[in-house]
């Protein structure tokens, strides 16, 4: 009877420790998971902060190449527009489709930016306007910082990703609400800030120069500068 007795404690005993044992791994598989999707949701946050001071620049921005003459009015509605497309896009980052939708609003933001600062090249009051000239600096910060935080969102989400994968996470992760999330991933070359290069073949520093030191030869027309993106390296 002792003998039987005495099975049976040790039986309950292993079950115990098999139960305070499981506890104490879901319980800190938990709070893993639950850092790891704050690390996202932080970084998520981050790459917000940074597309949003980009289109708070974006109407000083038009502001000022409006008083430009005859600049190309069709360029700023662009923009104009690209940006609004831009506040219009409510986003949940844990659903791949909005996700989606969220690049290729931002993509086309960022586009029309491009375009605009190869137009403005055939403006000579523009290139010297001390306010257009910070916010065009402030405006490449920003899409290095865009750059930046688009890399950090999506080391978040790998780290979030493999957690939730990992033995014993990956049998009880889905039932309390941790599911695998999308990566930003835009088209090739558009989540690398560009570096801007306008070439106009060589000798165009001295254009005009020869209308102020007298020549009443008309100086000869600005080719058409070549934007050239040099992507950096993605992670």
């Amino acid at each position: 009877m002792k003998s039987v007795l005495g099975v049976l404690l040790a039986i309950i005993g292993v079950i115990v420790l098999v139960v305070v044992f499981l506890a104490f791994t879901l319980w800190g598989s938990y709070n893993g998971l639950v850092t790891s999707q704050q690390l996202v949701e932080n970084s998520w946050a981050d790459v917000q902060n940074v597309y949003q001071r980009r289109a708070d620049l974006i109407p000083n921005l038009v502001k000022t190449v409006e008083g430009a003459a005859n600049f190309e009015k069709s360029t700023l509605i662009d923009v104009t527009k690209a940006r609004q497309q831009v506040s219009n896009v409510k986003i949940n980052p844990a659903d791949p489709q909005a996700l989606q939708q969220f690049q290729q609003s931002q993509d086309a933001l960022s586009g029309a930016l491009s375009r605009l600062l190869v137009v403005v090249e055939r403006y000579p009051d523009l290139k010297a306007n001390a306010n257009f000239l910070a916010l065009q600096t402030q405006l490449e910060g920003t899409e290095n910082r865009i750059a930046v935080e688009r890399r950090k969102f999506n080391g978040a989400v790998k780290d979030y990703n493999i957690s939730i994968k990992r033995v014993p996470t990956v049998f009880f992760a889905a039932m309390m609400g941790f599911t695998p999330r999308p990566y930003f991933s835009a088209n090739p070359g558009a989540e690398n800030a560009p570096d801007v290069n306008f070439n106009f073949g060589g000798g165009n520093a001295t254009k005009g120069d020869a209308s102020a030191n007298g020549n009443s030869a008309p100086p000869a027309p600005s080719p058409t500068p070549k934007f050239i993106v040099t992507p950096t390296p993605a992670n």
